[in-house]
Order: C-alpha cells, then structure tokens, then sequence
C-alpha cells in the first residue's frame, strides 16, 4: 500500500479510501450487504493496508455508519491507526432542522454520527453538498467549532461548483477559521467535467482531491448495457447511475478501456482505476466493494501504470457532459 498526505496536511492516508455506501441495511437499497455480510470487507480492506474508510450520515439512514463502526470495533484495530470520515446535509429525518448546513443541524448531526460510529471524533467531516439556504460564513463557524470541540480533526466538501468551493476557502480565511483540506468530487473516465475549473482550483489550493466513483458506479467495469442497464441487480436498480451515464459516447470510452484491459490481461476495473491515479492532484479515489475482488482490483491498480499512448487513447473518445452528481 501508498500513503500520501491528505493535501497540503500532515496525516497520511492510504491511496485508495473504500467507500462504505454499499454496507448498511437493504431496506435503504436492495444491493446494500448488510453487518454480517460487510464485516470481510472491513477486514481485508485494513488486510490490505487501506486505513481510509468513507461514508456519510445519509448511508442507509445512518446504518452505514452503524456498520462501519460495529466492524472496526470488532476487529480491533487501534483507533489512532485509522482515518474515518462521514459527511453532513442530506435529510436525516422529515423535520426542516434535520437536513442542510445550519448551525443547529451540524451540531446534531456531528454528535449523531459519533454515536452511530461509535468514536469520539472524525478525522474528515465532509460537507455534502453546498447549502443554498443557509449563509455561508453560519456553516464555516459551526463547522470550526465542530474542530475545536475535537469532533473533527480535518474539514472536507464535496461536489459543488468551483466557484463556490472558492467563496467557501475564501470566507474561511477572511474570517480566520478551519479550512477545507479536501473536495470530494464526481471524477472518472466518462466524467470528466471537474478538469475544468475544480481539480485545477484544488491543486493551486492544496485541496486533496479524493474522487468518489472512480469507476462511474461499476458503469467501467464494462458489463451495463443501453438497452436493459445490465445484468446486476446494482445496475437495474441504481436509478442514480442511470441519470449520470449511459449516453452514446460513454459507451465509446467503455470500448477503449476494455481494449487496453484486454491487451494488459487484467479487468477493466483495474485500467479504469489506474487512470484516475495517475492524474494531477488526485490524493485518494473512493472504492466501494461488494465482491472481493472489487478490492483486489483497487489494490492492483496502484502499481498499474498506464504508458503516454495508453492515457492518450483512454482520453480520447470523451464527449462532454453537463453537469452532473451536484445533487
């Protein structure tokens, strides 16, 4: 396993983060694995020298971070070694208060997510989404006080526009408060807007940028199709993957993953997931792992490296997209 610093900070974390969306509870979404069928994963994944776990308080409303809890507790590995983030603002109940980025629903939120995990504090808090509704300079204090409370060590985002990732750095330095470390973003191989203005704003910021869905939500590994979606039940049912992907050109970008795998002898996972980490700026890309070898593949993809010609013909047949994965 690589470590690097988490950005321009002083921890070290693993170069591949698994994701935990896919371990919670069925009643959330049916391809969900459930405690019992996700602690293996857990478990190979700090086998395999990963120590960067992902999820967010909206994971199968709050059992994902049940999970991931329950599982590092039970293996025991020591806390100090493990770096946890989770994420705030999506609805957590029926309540005006129980969703966004107010004061109040930080406070609550970040003190619910402890509980369900199970520790005294985060290393990354994550905002979701940005929050139209409340002021920016209301989230940025509440989530500095959320630092200083030792709840947190380190403050993320995630998918926004850069324009208002920028404001966000800015009022937190006008203001002499935390700033955001990292931006979890939407960035693979048919996604590929945020080398427009995001990856670019993180690298002059120091933001590490830690992509979530590497691998378009398994649309990569090449087995979805236009006409039925393909033959899992995560691609017939991820009704979200089926509003992000699927246009003709995506298809192209497939084809040419598919021809370099097969040239390399090795799944189109491992060619998809090569590229995102050999591009500039990008810290750690977010796996999620529902079979075993998911995260094999992840593993072998950090010493898969792509030649010129290879990146070259990966990029080539990319179309743009509007945008897409901010809500």
């Amino acid at each position: 396993m690589e470590y690097v610093n988490l950005g321009s900070t002083g921890i070290k974390v693993s170069r591949i983060c698994l994701g935990t969306m896919t371990y919670g509870a069925k009643s959330w979404r049916e391809w969900v694995l459930e405690l019992k069928e996700s602690r293996p994963f857990i478990q190979r994944a700090l086998d395999l020298g990963i120590n960067f776990f992902d999820t967010a308080d909206m994971y199968s409303f709050g059992a994902s971070e049940e999970v991931l809890g329950k599982c590092l507790k039970d293996i025991g590995t020591p806390r100090d070694r493990l770096v946890i983030a989770t994420k705030v603002f999506n609805p957590m109940g029926d309540d005006p208060n129980q969703q966004g980025l107010s004061r109040k629903h930080i406070m609550h939120a970040i003190d619910d997510s402890l509980r369900r995990l199970g520790t005294d504090y985060v290393d990354l808090y994550q905002i979701h989404r940005f929050d139209y509704n409340t002021p920016i300079e209301e989230t940025i204090e509440a989530l500095h006080d959320v630092v200083k409370a030792g709840k947190a060590l380190y403050l993320g985002a995630s998918s926004m526009y850069a324009w208002q990732f920028a404001k966000m750095l800015y009022k937190a330095d006008e203001m002499g408060l935390t700033r955001f470390v990292t931006m979890q973003n939407h960035y693979n191989l048919v996604y590929r807007e945020e080398e427009r203005e995001m990856n670019p704003l993180c690298r002059e910021e120091g933001i590490g940028i830690i992509p979530w869905s590497p691998l378009a939500r398994g649309f990569l590994a090449g087995n979805r199709r236009a006409e039925d979606f393909g033959e899992t039940v995560r691609a017939k049912t991820d009704d979200y993957a089926q509003k992000l992907y699927y246009q003709p050109s995506d298809f192209t970008v497939v084809e040419r993953v598919t021809e370099i795998a097969a040239k390399r002898g090795v799944p189109n996972a491992q060619v998809a997931l090569a590229w995102v980490l050999q591009q500039p700026g990008i810290t750690a890309p977010i796996v999620g792992a529902s079979k075993m070898p998911h995260l094999e593949d992840a593993i072998a993809a950090l010493s898969l490296k792509l030649d010129d010609a290879e990146l070259k013909a990966l990029a080539e047949p990319y179309q743009p997209h509007r945008i897409l994965g901010h809500s």
